[in-house]
């Protein structure tokens, strides 16, 4: 939500008693989905709203819900808008302290609830790290934010996963993407819209030229476009039975790439496991003999020969 769209929808949640997704987002400018989020995250903030469901529903801002803008500062402004970080990504970013600030000036405009419930904040947490993960390493986002927000071209020198050695290249920056507890550039290199994984950026430099992005491509969407191709690649399928006491462990690890089809037996269960190649077999093997591979034909032959270099590695 960018700091603009946050006002606009207080703006119009504040004018009058109740209102439609729908009228919000023609009001907004933006999707009915889009809207949902916000609203979402205008109630995770401590805002009072009603959400009601179904034909006659809408969404009420209640009593103590107004929000005193003039006593934000715009950087406050700025980064009340940065919904979906934990204080450790905020730390990492150089933005906690005008959070901090901001998110005290929006709760104390506040009432307390009149149930005398605990505020949300009390009851929720967040920790953004990926699970069985070290801490991600090299260059910490805040070095790159004040290039960023200048709308300049950038030169990097970066190493992609396949190489040995980073190289230079030239790229138009849309900004950065916290994902799974790692931080990446997202930019277009040649026409084309990349993920840059901070871990892996070596150096870079700030030039003079102004950054030319693709027209009507926005940081948000071009995110979600990138997301979208790592989450859902449907270009190869692997299908495996499981023991069914690994099952929880094979959700945290393997995510959206795990389809769970049905039971094969009282202790078994038939997944499926998609990635961009035959390659994706090598995250079963560290689930050892609980599983097996039971087609397509090339990957239980590929896991057959993975399984024979181990094996000779340690005979």
């Amino acid at each position: 939500m960018t700091p603009d769209r946050f006002f606009s929808l207080l703006l119009a949640l504040q004018s009058r008693e109740t209102t439609t997704t729908a009228e919000l987002a023609a009001q907004v400018g933006v999707s009915v989905r889009t809207v949902l989020r916000d609203v979402q995250w205008l109630q995770e903030a401590g805002f009072p709203l009603l959400v009601r469901r179904g034909r006659w529903g809408g969404v009420t801002l209640l009593p103590g819900g107004l929000l005193d803008t003039s006593r934000l500062t715009p950087n406050e402004r700025d980064h009340l808008a940065l919904y979906g970080l934990d204080d450790m990504q905020r730390e990492q970013l150089g933005a906690m302290a005008d959070t901090q600030r901001a998110h005290q000036k929006v709760r104390s405009t506040l009432r307390p609830s009149s149930t005398g419930a605990l505020p949300l904040s009390a009851v929720v947490t967040t920790d953004n790290s990926p699970w069985f993960s070290r801490d991600a390493e090299g260059l910490p986002p805040a070095a790159l934010v004040g290039d960023l927000r200048r709308g300049v071209r950038l030169r990097i020198c970066y190493r992609r996963s396949e190489e040995t050695e980073p190289t230079w290249r030239i790229i138009d920056p849309y900004g950065l993407l916290a994902k799974g507890g790692r931080w990446y550039l997202v930019a277009d290199s040649a026409g084309r819209p990349h993920l840059h994984a901070l871990e892996r950026l070596v150096d870079w430099e700030p030039m003079r030229a102004v950054r030319r992005l693709r027209p009507g491509a926005t940081l948000d969407g071009v995110a979600a476009e990138l997301t979208a191709r790592w989450e859902n690649p449907n270009t190869f399928r692997i299908h495996a039975e499981l023991d069914l006491d690994q099952l929880g462990r094979a959700r945290r690890i393997l995510g959206r790439r795990l389809t769970v089809r049905d039971a094969a037996g009282t202790r078994r269960v038939s997944i499926a496991v998609t990635g961009q190649n035959v390659e994706v077999v090598r995250l079963l093997l560290q689930f050892g003999d609980s599983v097996t591979v039971t087609d397509p034909v090339e990957a239980r032959e590929h896991i057959r020969q993975l399984t024979r270099q181990i094996l000779q590695k340690y005979s």
